[in-house]
């Protein structure tokens, strides 16, 4: 039989992952995978989880939402474990999993999971971590650390919209450099997102970007009139064309390098990233996923 290491955070989003710990390993032995657990709390850090990785491992299985997610990534990378992750989207924010088709019902996505084949998807890399959905900076990007945690787990998404209609008064002008072979810009913006995946928040705002073309989607939201920037955000929501259009710099690249000297946090997915100077890159295939539907 194959062996399973399911790697659960029991405190995502409303803690439903707890009540629904049989379906995961019913579904399993169904077809005839052993479910071997690490539960994630202080005294168990998800680099316990790996100890006793070797070749009867088929896949790794995560229950959490994107920073859980990640931080699992960072860990086989860190740890050069070369094995497919699957997700079942429990947290908070659910960004990639959403994206790539994963269903929130815990006995579907592990049946969808099971069937499936794997697929090499790319891979944000950002100074010396990784991110799968997307890195960002200045406006909002310190939302998910100013969230008092028990607000998010109450009212879930909300909590991050209520943080970021309090922080309007402050738009203030932030001044970075972007460097990329397809486009420099050295200027004011308001808020930069670099995606390896599509949606933010659950909204999708990078709905060019492939999970698999070797690229990131690189969205600058320029500095200027109140009336303009509020124009661009409904543009973008309406999924409207990126190019072209005044107050946004839209672009691909494989590789940018980032520089700031405002006081200002990065963001990967809701955790906190590293400072700058940044360099961003997409490793191309940079790992390996089950129950994708893209």
């Amino acid at each position: 039989m194959n062996k399973v290491k399911f790697i659960y955070n029991p405190y995502s989003g409303e803690n439903t992952i707890v009540s629904d710990l049989d379906k995961v390993i019913m579904v399993h032995q169904k077809y005839e995978h052993i479910i071997v657990p690490h539960r994630i709390c202080y005294e168990n850090p998800i680099s316990d989880a790996f100890l006793d990785m070797d070749k009867s491992y088929k896949y790794i299985l995560v229950a959490g939402g994107d920073g859980t997610v990640d931080s699992v990534v960072n860990e086989m990378k860190e740890r050069n474990i070369d094995l497919p992750i699957a997700i079942i989207p429990v947290g908070t924010a659910n960004d990639f999993a959403r994206y790539i088709g994963m269903p929130q019902d815990v006995e579907e996505a592990c049946n969808q999971i099971l069937k499936s084949q794997v697929k090499k998807i790319d891979i944000g890399k950002i100074n010396e971590k990784y991110f799968l959905n997307v890195a960002s900076t200045g406006l909002f990007t310190d939302i998910s650390q100013k969230t008092d945690g028990n607000l998010k787990n109450a009212i879930g998404k909300l909590a991050y919209y209520v943080k970021g209609i309090e922080q309007l008064p402050n738009f203030r002008k932030l001044k970075i450099k972007v460097s990329s072979d397809e486009v420099s810009f050295d200027g004011d913006m308001y808020l930069m997102l670099v995606f390896n995946g599509q949606t933010a928040g659950n909204l999708k705002l990078a709905y060019k970007a492939k999970v698999d073309d070797g690229l990131l989607d690189v969205i600058i939201i320029k500095a200027g009139i109140m009336k303009n920037i509020l124009n661009v955000f409904v543009k973008m929501l309406r999924n409207e064309h990126l190019e072209h259009v005044d107050g946004i710099v839209y672009f691909k690249t494989n590789r940018l390098e980032i520089e700031c000297f405002e006081n200002i946090v990065t963001d990967i997915d809701g955790e906190r990233g590293p400072d700058f100077p940044l360099v961003i890159e997409c490793e191309k295939g940079g790992i390996s996923i089950l129950g994708s539907k893209i």
